[in-house]
């Protein structure tokens, strides 16, 4: 998915407003790669050499300077990949974007048993983090996209959005500068003069966006009112990484396996000692390509809950003192990872939905199936946004997130929901 406003764009020269062309160079990778190289690389390798923390081992510095070197560019691309997509502030993608790619490259270099100053890489990770941190920081401020939005057929609804600038166009005579992008209802019919333009934007280097495009960048959510309007058949040509994925899932589940156990005969324990049987909650659920399989999960609600309604709500008096403690931190998923060493679950994905819930939306949404395609998971882009929905309205706008999730399918966004999710367990954002 391309950035909307993450790239400036002129359509004049000389034209600024609010620093969008004098700080257009904050954006751009080759500067802030070598920010990265001055202060990740260069900083660390003179400081450790200069106190003689290094021992004298040959080849040790330079495989620790290219050791750094490596993670930054990891790094950065997964920062700037992970931080187009909507909601996403780029300051929180750094420190669990540059967490992974150090680690990678750590783990990298001692399963090949190459010799490296932890010295050097320590320091390269804490001053790479604090550069990328600083960017992330202040280009939001110096550098907010501008659109022009053309007055016609729908896209006058994004002028409510407040996490960019909008410009209303009130003549068609003159493309003004300092824009990141022209915005338009390419469906509404235009008069001849509003068309020229759009193509005088596109021959100065501006992109022209349809109104939907941008509203689904600045939600994160797709329209599910029409189908021909989202192509989320298009999720097809990307079957090769959904393959990928089962295999990263299924090794994933096989090398976490002995400690999820032993925290899972733990849980199991305290269930019998506290609440007693039964341990799990079976549920049957619809699962990829609508198969039906047998979800688990810890048991967290009483024997016989008192009756209310079919969702979760807050302090709901089923729910036991234990299992408000598991749900709290998602502990009570765990046993989802025998449905992903069935191949049943995937690690991130949409949420299954019940056999009955299912069919209700399949009759009042004539494409639900299309939500299928993909592999369920035990967390996904709703649960990021929304946690654990408590009413029929969130639970009909979660469809929006699932469908931006199958739209937009690739594993830079399970890379940001991964991320998300470890922040969400440690805060039990969304919680019932």
């Amino acid at each position: 998915m391309k950035a909307i406003g993450m790239e400036a764009h002129t359509a004049g020269a000389g034209a600024t407003r609010d620093g969008v062309l004098r700080w257009h160079f904050l954006g751009r990778l080759r500067f802030q790669l070598l920010g990265g190289i001055l202060f990740g690389v260069l900083v660390p390798v003179l400081a450790v050499r200069g106190v003689d923390l290094v021992p004298d081992r040959a080849g040790s510095v330079e495989y620790s300077a290219f050791a750094v070197f490596a993670a930054l560019l990891i790094g950065a691309l997964v920062v700037r990949r992970v931080s187009a997509y909507p909601g996403v502030a780029s300051v929180s993608t750094v420190v669990p974007s540059f967490t992974i790619a150090f680690g990678v490259v750590a783990a990298a270099f001692l399963f090949l048993r190459i010799d490296y100053s932890r010295s050097i890489l320590g320091l390269g990770y804490l001053m790479t983090v604090g550069w990328f941190t600083f960017l992330a920081m202040v280009e939001p401020r110096l550098r907010r996209p501008r659109f022009l939005l053309l007055p016609f057929g729908r896209a006058n609804v994004l002028a409510e959005n407040k996490r960019v600038d909008w410009l209303a166009a009130g003549t068609s005579d003159q493309l003004p500068g300092g824009i990141t992008g022209v915005v338009a209802d390419l469906r509404a019919d235009l008069e001849p003069e509003w068309e020229q333009l759009l193509a005088r934007a596109a021959l100065a280097g501006l992109p022209v966006y349809h109104w939907k495009l941008v509203n689904e960048a600045l939600s994160g959510k797709v329209d599910i009112k029409h189908i021909s309007e989202n192509n989320l058949g298009s999720l097809l040509r990307s079957s090769a990484y959904a393959r990928i994925k089962q295999a990263i899932d299924i090794v994933a589940a096989i090398i976490v396996l002995p400690l999820v156990t032993l925290v899972c005969a733990v849980i199991a324990i305290a269930i019998l000692v506290r609440d007693g049987r039964p341990v799990l909650y079976r549920d049957e659920r619809i699962g990829f390509r609508g198969q039906t399989f047998t979800m688990y999960k810890f048991r967290t609600m009483r024997n016989r809950p008192e009756k209310g309604s079919a969702f979760t709500t807050p302090d709901d008096p089923r729910v036991t003192e234990l299992g408000r403690f598991l749900r709290h931190y998602r502990l009570d998923e765990l046993p989802q990872i025998i449905n992903i060493l069935r191949g049943e679950m995937s690690w991130i994905g949409p949420r299954p939905e019940s056999r009955k819930l299912s069919t209700w939306y399949e009759s009042e949404v004539p494409f639900y199936s299309y939500r299928h395609i993909v592999r369920p998971g035990i967390s996904g882009w709703a649960q990021v946004h929304q946690g654990n929905v408590g009413a029929v309205a969130a639970a009909t706008d979660k469809l929006r997130y699932d469908f931006y999730y199958i739209k937009y399918f690739s594993p830079w966004l399970d890379t940001l929901i991964a991320a998300r999710t470890l922040w969400i367990m440690l805060s039990g954002f969304g919680s019932r």
